[in-house]
This record gives structure tokens, C-alpha cells and sequence, in this order.
């Protein structure tokens, strides 16, 4: 069936793949008779027989005039301006709050995430749950990360960065206070599916919206600093547990960090949308509004410098979110893997340091220290020349590490293994995956890669206990060391350098 042009005669060739208007040239396309090959379009030169005006085909067959024409250009010209605009922001009070915003969401996140395993240990210790109940206590966990990441993508693309961010905010914030008050073990279980999807939500939105709203000479620095703080909550949950927990009991630590988020949530209820995904969506006057607050202090005569006024490399989207769930799967899988069985690693190769109180110090020591070096060199050096050889220096480190018989090389190796693993949070998690798609697919790929190691991170404890029954545990180094290896290759080869590109 030929396609209906606007009430013209339409002839042509099915299988030739062309076809004319009456009086007009022959359209070709790629594609059999829906669409034409290029987002451009295809227009005549010359003036249709019986019109006074040039008519023009856009790539849907539909025809248009001059006239609409020049208000397609004015338009797009106007996108142009104020996406030129946005990647000449600075630092500004509404900058500041809402990488302050931001990085709040992000650090009740980590205490939430984190407190989990003390809880569980806790409530099966004083019998009120049983270790079956734990271990699904635990893994819906996972289930509600996997499902928030998918559903932050979907959100955050097709309805807008500002609606996402505070869904996911309500649900982890509401339904961890509400788990406070479970009477039993299965009702705080189905609060924490829920309240799971929430955190797994926040890690999507809260890097991807950074980005879209940070200076562009300065965008990695800034998202890697709101890893940094977000990191903090690991050794700050692990106090607070042993301050609450042995005096109050498990139900203050619900109720404290489902209080603070809810009062986060009123407090980001006038963030703005993100202008990027306004202009996306042509939304421009809101678009306009919004640049014009960042604008507000910032220097008129403020301007990018030359080497960063480059545009994203146009690369495949196949290729982005292939990167983008190799780096991001790599990197969580290695440092969950390592930090999880450690202990039991090392005692049963004999060397008890799980309760050193040097061994544990240290360890710590090199996650802010990691996340630290990731902050001060993703924007000096840039994305890959940080992410490949520290993902290379993983695998190096992770051999290393499993033949050690010592102490003293067991906390030295292990602090090295550990600031890597947090480099690579900072630079890949938080900055590099949301930089590799373009407005429009951003949360949905950082959503599907941060999804797909969360599915993957679910299947490990059974990989390492089949290789602690069929293997040496060393071959659990063996194995992180691979995965540091192929991902080290695929960003090398396959990834990107998107320092100081605008995003789009």
C-alpha cells in the first residue's frame, strides 16, 4: 500500500522502495514505504505544479509548508540556544541546593541499605525472626533494588527527573518508617520489598540528575563528590548500630531514617525539573525559566573553555549501554563479592584476622580514600584514562590477594583492593554510566545497567559457595580479577571519553 501524502496522487514502485508525488520528484527510502532513512527529511527544490508555496516531506510523509518550514528552524534554533545556555552554567545557590538535595538523598540511602544486615542479625539473635525469614528479608532487598532501577529509568525518561525523584524518595522514606511498627517478620518484609525499590530508584535519579544540572568543566567532580558523602554512610550505619541496637532496640533506626527522609522529600518538593529533559520534550519556556534562575550568579562574562565546547561522540546506543552494564555490573559484582566473603575467604585458608581491630580499620580506610582519589581525578584526567587502569589495577590486586598468608598482606592488598572498588563507584556509578546516553534514554540506560547488576549481584553468593565446594577460594579472586580484566578492555576499547562534553 502506497502512502497517503496530504490528499496528493502518490505513484511509484513498492519494491523499487520509490516513490513521487503527482508533478513531483521521486522519494526514496530505507525502510519500505513507512518512513524515510534520515531524521532530516526530504524536500524539493522546485515549487509543486498548482501550489504558490515549496512544499516539503519530513521523514513521517507528512507534507508541510515554507512557511512551517522556517518555524521548524526558529524552533530548533531556539533548542539550540538554550541547550548552549544550560552547558554554560556555573555554580550557583541553586546549584549548591540541589547537589545539597541530592547528596542527602544519596547518603539516607546508603544508611538504609547498609543498616539492613545489622537489623537481620540483630532480630534473629533475639529470636524474633528465624534465619529463613532472614535470608528473605534479605533478598527482596535485592528484589526492590533490581525493580527501582527499572522503574526510575521509565519514570524518569517518559515522565519527567523531578517526578521520579521524589517517588522514589516517598517509598523508601515512607515504608521504612511503616517497617518500624511491623508486628511480625513477614510485614517488615513486604515493607522492605517496597521500601527497597525506593533505594535502588534514588542511585538512578539522584547521579542522573546531578549530572544534567552540574557545570560541564566541573560535572565529574561534583557528582563524584556526592558519591563521596553517599559512601560516608557505610561506617557512619555501622556506628549508629552499635550505639542503637544493643540499648533501644531495632525500631529507632527505622523510625530515625524513615523521619529524615520524609522531611527530605518536603524539602525537594520545589527542586526543578531538569531544563535538559524539558528541552527534550520541547517544553521550552519552562526550560527558559529554570536556565534563567542558574544564570542568575553567574558572571556574564563566564565561558567555556575551547577544549570543553565539544559536542557528545555520536556512538550507537547499542554500544552505551553495552559499556554501560559491563562497567556499572563490574564494579558492583567485584565490590560486593569481596566485602561479603572476605572473612569467610580467609578462614578457611587459616588466617584468623576477622576480628582484628587493625585489619578492620584499615580495610575501611580505603573507601573514602578511593572515593576521595575518584572526586580529585575524573575530571582532571578523565573518564577512561581513570576507569580502565583501575579496573585493570583490580584485577591485578584481586590476584595478589588470594595467595597472601600474612596479615600484614591481607590488610595492605586489601586496603589497595578496597579504595580501587571506590574508585570505580565514584567514577563509573555516579558520573560516567548517566554521561554515555543522551537526555532523552538517560535514566532508562543507567536504570537497565544499574538493574543488571543488581540481577547479577543476586546470582554471586551462589557462584562463590559453588566454588568453595568444587574449588580453591582462591579461585574467587581469580574470578574478580577476570571480571576487573574484561571490563577493563571493554571501556578501553568500546567506551567514550565524555569529560567535558556537553550532554544532550
Amino acid at each position: 500500500m502506497l502512502p497517503q501524502i496530504a490528499g496528493f496522487e502518490v505513484t511509484g514502485d513498492k519494491q523499487q522502495n520509490q516513490y513521487k508525488l503527482l508533478f513531483g520528484n521521486p522519494v526514496k527510502t530505507q525502510q519500505s514505504n513507512t518512513n524515510l532513512s534520515a531524521g532530516t527529511g526530504w524536500y524539493k527544490n522546485q515549487k509543486m505544479a498548482g501550489t504558490r508555496d515549496r512544499y516539503f516531506l519530513d521523514p513521517k510523509f507528512e507534507l508541510f509548508s515554507e512557511n512551517d518550514r522556517k518555524e521548524r528552524d526558529f524552533m530548533a534554533a531556539q533548542t539550540m540556544n538554550l541547550t548552549e545556555r544550560m552547558a554554560h552554567t556555573q555554580t550557583t545557590p541553586l546549584f549548591y541546593k540541589i547537589f545539597a538535595l541530592v547528596s542527602g538523598g544519596m547518603f539516607l540511602d546508603a544508611i538504609d541499605v547498609y543498616m539492613a544486615s545489622a537489623v537481620a542479625s540483630y532480630v534473629l539473635k533475639t529470636g524474633w525472626s528465624t534465619l529463613a525469614l532472614n535470608t528473605v528479608f534479605l533478598s527482596v532487598g535485592f528484589l526492590g533494588l533490581f525493580m527501582g532501577s527499572l522503574l526510575a529509568g521509565f519514570i524518569g525518561d517518559l515522565q519527567g527527573r523531578r517526578r521520579a525523584y521524589q517517588v522514589n524518595l516517598i517509598l523508601f522514606g515512607g515504608f521504612t518508617f511503616l517497617g518500624a511498627f511491623a508486628p511480625n517478620m513477614p510485614t517488615l518484609i513486604a515493607c522492605r520489598l517496597l521500601a527497597s525499590t525506593g533505594l535502588g530508584s534514588e542511585i538512578v535519579t539522584g547521579y542522573s540528575m546531578l549530572n544534567e544540572f552540574a557545570p560541564i568543566e566541573s560535572r565529574g567532580k561534583w557528582c563524584a563528590s556526592a558519591s563521596l558523602i553517599a559512601n560516608c554512610g557505610a561506617p557512619i550505619t555501622m556506628f549508629l548500630c552499635t550505639l542503637i541496637l544493643p540499648h533501644f532496640g531495632w525500631r529507632p533506626m527505622f523510625i530515625g531514617v524513615g523521619v529524615l527522609a520524609i522531611i527530605l522529600w518536603i524539602l525537594r518538593r520545589d527542586i526543578p525539573e531538569s531544563p535538559r529533559w524539558l528541552i527534550a520534550h520541547g517544553k521550552k519556556e519552562e526550560a527558559a525559566g529554570i536556565i534563567e534562575q542558574l544564570e542568575r550568579d553567574t558572571p556574564a562574562e563566564t565561558h567555556i573553555k575551547p577544549q570543553a565546547e565539544k559536542a557528545v561522540l555520536e556512538v550507537p546506543m547499542w554500544r552505551s549501554l553495552f559499556v554501560a552494564i559491563v562497567a556499572v555490573s563490574a564494579t558492583i559484582i567485584c565490590q560486593y563479592t569481596f566485602t561479603t566473603w572476605v572473612p569467610t575467604l580467609l578462614l578457611k585458608r587459616g588466617i584468623n584476622v576477622v576480628h582484628s581491630l587493625s585489619f578492620s580499620t584499615i580495610m575501611l580506610l580505603g573507601a573514602p580514600v578511593g572515593a576521595l582519589i575518584g572526586t580529585m581525578l575524573v575530571d582532571r584526567i578523565g573518564r577512561k584514562k581513570l576507569i580502565a587502569p583501575t579496573f585493570f589495577l583490580v584485577a591485578v590486586f584481586g590476584i595478589l590477594y588470594g595467595y597472601q598468608t600474612t596479615s600484614t598482606g591481607v590488610m595492605v592488598i586489601g586496603f589497595f583492593l578496597t579504595a580501587c572498588f571506590y574508585v570505580l563507584m565514584a567514577a563509573v556509578v555516579a558520573v560516567y554510566v548517566a554521561e554515555l546516553f543522551p537526555t532523552v534514554f538517560r535514566f532508562r540506560g543507567s536504570g537497565i545497567a544499574n538493574a543488571t547488576a543488581k540481577l547479577l549481584t543476586v546470582a554471586m553468593p551462589y557462584a562463590v559457595a559453588a566454588i568453595l565446594t568444587f574449588a580453591q577460594p582462591a579461585m574467587v579472586f581469580w574470578g574478580i580479577s577476570a571480571i576487573g580484566l574484561i571490563a577493563a578492555i571493554v571501556v578501553a576499547i568500546f567506551g567514550p571519553e565524555t569529560r567535558q562534553r556537553v550532554i544532550h
